[in-house]
């Protein structure tokens, strides 16, 4: 393409070299150093003048030090005269600080997109945002491009009978995105509901709420004057309650720590809040909605939870659904979850983002509960354990990034390819 040039970042060069190959060219020549003290230096080998510029730079595991990168490189494109910056950012970094969690807190996302604009960027383009209102805090044009197509198509042609499988959201604040899909694959769905205000309380007063919905009555059919037939019926909703004790799911026998040492009693949190017994009539279902992203915290793990499925999928596949895979405690308590209690025959991990910190992707692989993890290229994972993770299935989506520049270059539309992706063709 001419008056066109990509710039590869340090984040991920393997997805900047795969995106060049799809556009037939060579990324631009450009230095990226770090000199003794930890700075950042940038050197573009080549002009710039009135051209169309494309940045590619994703999160990475060294997020901090790539983001300040990213942000030179654009600031070195502005002053060479660039006649358009698009900062091409697959994996966009601070995504989970898009909101003020507590008070005091920070916006970082907000923040991180005021520097984006300040340094000089024209467009931004990224994939699946944490919270697709995040697009408010620029003020210049951006794309959000979708992973589910990708997703969507490999679930069809490597699930099988994925007719009768189950979309599933781990939290609430993922069900927009999970009927999405599940609206795209013409299947059911399901949601699972994590609380920890209720703990062992709440879960021996749903067991008993869960007895008196269960009614056997009989039915006497007279049919043509024929003897009277008995029939059994049972009455019960479709959710599954269990307990989730240090990131694990437990049985109704088990004892933790605090109740083995005070046997009888109950939770003094439950009693001081004044929740024991009435937790089932509080109001504000969105509760773990706005704090979901905190369910692999280490203060979060050491709570004991009740997680609930509301949905059926005995017999059926799981597919788990999420943006990104962070850390794996809230994917597998929700996979021994369907697995244990709720009767599927198999479950798989599906994200746009793998992020992956620290040992996840090994914890994630060694579960027994969790037959595949499928996620997209938009994050970089080391070719090691790409190899030695037996489960993982790493989806290139370079092709949805190459064509998005090609025709933000030529001036053609981007909403057509949006057409085309939320069909999930």
């Amino acid at each position: 393409m001419r008056k066109c040039k990509v710039f590869v970042g340090n984040s991920h060069p393997e997805l900047g070299k795969l995106v060049c190959e799809r556009l037939g060219m060579e990324p631009a020549p450009v230095t990226l150093k770090k000199f003794a003290n930890g700075e950042t230096s940038v050197q573009i080998g080549v002009s710039v003048r009135d051209e169309d510029v494309y940045i590619i730079q994703s999160g990475s595991p060294n997020i901090n030090d790539d983001i300040m990168e990213l942000l030179i490189l654009i600031s070195a494109c502005k002053g060479g005269s660039a006649a358009n910056i698009t900062a091409v950012i697959p994996q966009f970094p601070y995504s989970k600080q898009s909101k003020m969690k507590k008070h005091r807190g920070a916006i970082t996302a907000r923040m991180l997109a005021n520097l984006l604009i300040m340094a000089g960027a024209d467009h931004v383009v990224s994939m699946d945002l944490h919270a697709s209102q995040m697009q408010g805090f620029f003020s210049k044009p951006v794309d959000n491009l979708f992973g589910g197509p990708t997703l969507a198509k490999w679930i069809r042609h490597n699930v099988p009978d994925y007719k009768d499988a189950v979309v599933v959201s781990k939290n609430p604040g993922g069900t927009k995105r999970v009927t999405a899909l599940a609206d795209s694959l013409k299947i059911n769905f399901a949601m699972i509901h994590t609380d920890r205000r209720r703990a062992k309380d709440g879960f021996e007063d749903k067991k008993k709420k869960k007895k008196i919905q269960k009614k056997v009555s009989t039915l006497k059919l007279n049919h043509n004057n024929e003897d009277a037939e008995e029939e059994n019926i049972i009455l019960s909703g479709e959710s599954q309650t269990a307990r989730v004790v240090q990131g694990h799911v437990v049985d109704d026998a088990y004892q933790s720590a605090d109740e083995a040492a005070k046997p009888g009693m109950e939770s003094a949190n439950s009693i001081a809040n004044g929740t024991a017994h009435f937790d089932q009539y509080a109001l504000g279902g969105s509760y773990d909605a706005d704090n979901s992203d905190d369910d692999d915290e280490p203060e979060a793990i050491a709570q004991e939870k009740l997680i609930t499925l509301v949905g059926d999928v005995q017999n059926r596949p799981a597919i788990i659904v999420d943006d990104m895979i962070d850390k794996p405690n809230s994917f597998i308590a929700a996979a021994e979850h369907l697995r244990l209690n709720c009767g599927a025959n198999s479950c798989y991990l599906v994200a746009t983002h793998g992020i992956f910190s620290d040992n996840c992707l090994e914890i994630l692989n060694d579960c027994a509960y969790i037959d595949k993890i499928i996620v997209t290229n938009t994050y970089p994972i080391d070719i090691k354990k790409r190899e030695a993770c037996k489960k993982l299935v790493y989806i290139d989506v370079s092709t949805i990034f190459a064509e998005c520049i090609r025709r933000d270059h030529f001036g053609e539309s981007i909403s057509v390819l949006f057409d085309n992706l939320s069909s999930f063709a």
